[in-house]
């Protein structure tokens, strides 16, 4: 055990220690105070006033939070309370609060949640202030905050003791307001659109919607496996089948893959589904939605993200992936199709080659390599191939690739949208295939869900699909480094 752990020891001790005293003279944590005031809305409201119209008209309030500061002075103390908005000034006088109750109050630690009731004053520096005639602790910390000026200092501790970093942080406190704000945003856009918000399973018989690997469960009454979603696309595609022609879910997926700043086993995305249009469509639909986004939550086209700009005004930039595979290999120029000198460049870099990777299957793990950490955007990628692209639609002119996008901002996938494969027979040899990939090790690769060509062999209207990771885009205009920045509860290793 070091010092610091020792003295956190000791403090504790001594708190649990007037806890106990609390008890014996009563309710320990009561639940009868009710504010009827936050700390910003009076600033808003009372600060622009002088000390004389503050005597003249008194105006008392019930403020309630944590106690952050505490400048214990003879027969005048301040402290600080936090709320949820902010945080406000208490002036506390042992003649107006009698000396029990301020001899009580000098016990209270930094931390306690704390109650009061009295009239709005300005000190003799001009800080609004609360004169309390009543203050209460309404709750006990036992443990000690960190240290005011420099908050947590340990990154992993911000991340798993998330609520210390919430109480020390402003900083930390507006990301996930500006978070809750970004979704906020993203449904009113879309219900404005006439989309309408749904809920699919998350648990479900057959993992489909992309290539990824699930999370596996069972379900005792049915002794069945089931997968947590990896994605609702298929689900989604159903209600279109069924007449919901504009369809869209803010849902939670899962997938049993790394961590990294970028990666987390549990995550947020939009999945979106409009019929009776294309890609160009829905590329239209991205741009726009990432523009008003970043206007709400930012004021400005122009994102500063960890040193870059990027200037989401103008229309984005679009570029074939075998366009970009051949300015960045140049070897493969004319020769992007070619399976041998597509596996010969993949060796190059390193990128293991499969027997049965086809050219498709080539392409992009190559792109995956050597383009998209180039791409700084934005930039919608287009025409990816058939064979990685198992539930989009081929391309009317040239089947080896499909009518797909993806979004690349500051060198990260955004969004991915397609054109949706609405043949029910070819979707079920393209399922076919994936079996047979899975099959042969492929741990990724599609299940093959019958239901959904059975819903297919119905009849879907040309429909186009997209999602967008919300924690991405959330990184994005927070001008945060890693997608733990943006979950308030990242996936972790177990402590020690």
């Amino acid at each position: 055990m070091t010092d610091s752990d020792g003295q956190e020891n000791r403090l504790i001790a001594e708190r649990r220690a007037k806890l106990a005293r609390i008890r014996e003279t009563g309710n320990a944590y009561p639940n009868d105070f009710r504010r009827d005031s936050l700390a910003a809305e009076l600033l808003a409201a009372y600060q622009s006033h002088t000390a004389e119209s503050l005597v003249a008209t008194p105006v008392e309030v019930r403020v309630a939070g944590r106690l952050m500061v505490k400048r214990v002075m003879g027969g005048t103390s301040f402290v600080k309370l936090q709320d949820r908005s902010g945080q406000i000034q208490l002036m506390l006088k042992r003649d107006r609060l009698t000396e029990p109750v301020y001899a009580d109050f000098k016990k209270w630690d930094l931390g306690d949640i704390v109650a009061a009731r009295g009239e709005l004053i300005k000190t003799k520096t001009g800080e609004l202030s609360l004169d309390a005639v009543e203050i209460r602790l309404l709750s006990k910390s036992l443990r000690p905050l960190p240290e005011k000026w420099h908050g947590i200092t340990d990154p992993e501790t911000k991340l798993r003791q998330r609520y210390v970093d919430l109480i020390m942080s402003e900083e930390t406190r507006e990301v996930f307001r500006r978070r809750s704000e970004l979704v906020r945003f993203v449904r009113g856009f879309l219900d404005a659109l006439d989309f309408t918000e749904v809920e699919t399973p998350m648990m479900q018989a057959i993992p489909g919607g992309a290539t990824a690997r699930p999370f596996i469960t069972h379900h005792n009454a049915f002794d069945i496996d089931l997968y947590l979603r990896i994605a609702p696309e298929l689900y989604l595609k159903r209600l279109v089948v069924g007449g919901f022609e504009r369809v869209y879910e803010l849902s939670r997926v899962f997938r049993n893959e790394g961590v990294s700043t970028r990666h987390n086993p549990e995550f947020t995305m939009l999945e979106l589904y409009q019929a009776y249009a294309g890609p160009q469509d829905l590329i239209a639909l991205t741009e726009n939605l990432l523009r008003g986004a970043a206007r709400a939550l930012t004021g400005s086209d122009v994102v500063e993200y960890q040193g870059e700009r990027f200037d989401l005004g103008p229309p984005f930039a679009q570029v074939t992936v075998e366009a970009a595979l051949e300015s960045a290999n140049p070897g493969l120029k004319g020769r992007v199709r070619d399976r041998a000198a597509l596996a010969a460049e993949c060796a190059k870099h390193g990128i293991e080659v499969h027997a049965q990777s086809g050219a498709g299957r080539l392409q992009y793990d190559l792109f995956e390599k050597t383009v998209e950490s180039t791409l700084r955007g934005p930039v919608f990628m287009t025409q990816y191939p058939a064979e990685v692209s198992p539930l989009a639609r081929s391309n009317d002119a040239d089947p080896f690739v499909t009518d797909r996008f993806e979004l690349f901002i500051g060198g990260r996938e955004l969004a991915n949208g397609f054109a949706e494969l609405n043949d029910p027979e070819e979707q079920a040899a393209r399922f076919h295939a994936q079996a047979h990939a899975k099959a042969a090790g492929d741990e990724e690769a599609m299940f093959f869900d019958a239901d959904y060509v059975r819903a297919l062999e119905y009849g879907m209207p040309p429909t186009a699909g997209l999602g967008i990771g919300i924690d991405r885009l959330a990184m994005l205009l927070t001008n945060s480094p890693s997608i733990r920045d943006v979950l308030l509860f990242p996936q972790l290793k177990p402590e020690a």
